[in-house]
């Protein structure tokens, strides 16, 4: 992918960082950047991303990983982009398998199935391969991404979708992490057919293979390697790297309980209680 250059000046973006912080404590989305700025790029939203990071950071919480998203074919057409995204996650995302899970923890939250992958070794691009990242892996394990929307996914003032650039500035949408089932090294099974079952309130509402991840879920590992190489980063052993999405975004209510199959690779479940903040959640 050719990236242009950046439009937002510098000076702006701790100003859309503490926006940012201040939709997600409150539950307030935003409006869509990319509507305050119409030429804002791709370069534009990550930026604003690892300001929105540092921010964190400047605040206690550590980097741990990172997720990656838009992974599918379809997805990537649909917001006009033809690679993936990526975004950070911080130590404070995990939830325990099995409990209760606060939604005023977040604004607009759906959940979505993926595998995780905990690094042993650093990946550094620019010519990481998927066998390298299957070398790199301690093991791999299913998860579920919580994402969530502090910009708005529809605009109220135009009433149209937001942009890719918004969702990569909103930390690729990223929220929350619940891993469980069985960790397996990543040559124990072919990982193209880890296929799962995502069931909430009894019903089944999502399947997905994991081959639906850029055709291996390997593969966003190492596009991620090789992407972050760019910016003279790479990744680092002991981070956990959620490989992407092999399922669409189901919504979340109050009260739902939701259960994750994984088949061989074992279930977990969780169920969401009270309101998301901007609903009256609280913010804790």
């Amino acid at each position: 992918m050719i990236e242009l250059p950046r439009v937002i000046p510098e000076t702006a973006l701790m100003g859309l960082a503490a926006e940012l912080e201040a939709a997600e404590s409150s539950g307030v989305q935003l409006s869509p950047f990319s509507e305050r700025f119409p030429g804002m790029t791709v370069a534009d939203a990550y930026a604003v991303q690892r300001a929105w990071v540092a921010l964190k950071i400047e605040d206690g919480r550590r980097v741990v990983g990172h997720k990656i998203g838009l992974t599918s074919r379809a997805m990537q057409m649909a917001v006009q982009i033809n690679e993936p995204d990526y975004g950070a996650l911080l130590d404070d995302m995990f939830f325990e398998p099995n409990g209760d899970i606060p939604l005023s923890r977040f604004v607009e939250p759906r959940v979505e199935v993926e595998l995780g992958f905990l690094l042993g070794r650093d990946l550094q691009g620019p010519h990481v391969t998927v066998f390298d990242v299957l070398r790199a892996t301690e093991y791999v394990t299913p998860a579920a991404e919580i994402i969530d929307a502090r910009i708005a996914r529809v605009s109220r003032e135009t009433g149209k979708p937001r942009r890719v650039m918004d969702t990569i500035s909103d930390n690729a949408a990223n929220s929350g992490v619940i891993m469980g089932g069985r960790t397996v090294a990543p040559d124990a099974i072919d990982l193209r057919w880890a296929a799962a079952l995502c069931v909430r309130n009894g019903v089944i509402e999502e399947t997905g293979v994991a081959a639906g991840v850029l055709g291996h879920p390997a593969q966003g590992i190492a596009w991620l390697a090789n992407r972050l190489a760019a910016h003279g980063e790479g990744l680092r052993a002991g981070e956990f790297v959620l490989a992407g999405s092999f399922t669409r975004p189901v919504d979340i209510s109050s009260g739902d309980v939701f259960t994750f199959d994984y088949g061989p690779l074992g279930a977990f479940s969780c169920r969401f209680v009270g309101t998301p903040r901007g609903q009256g959640g609280a913010h804790v």
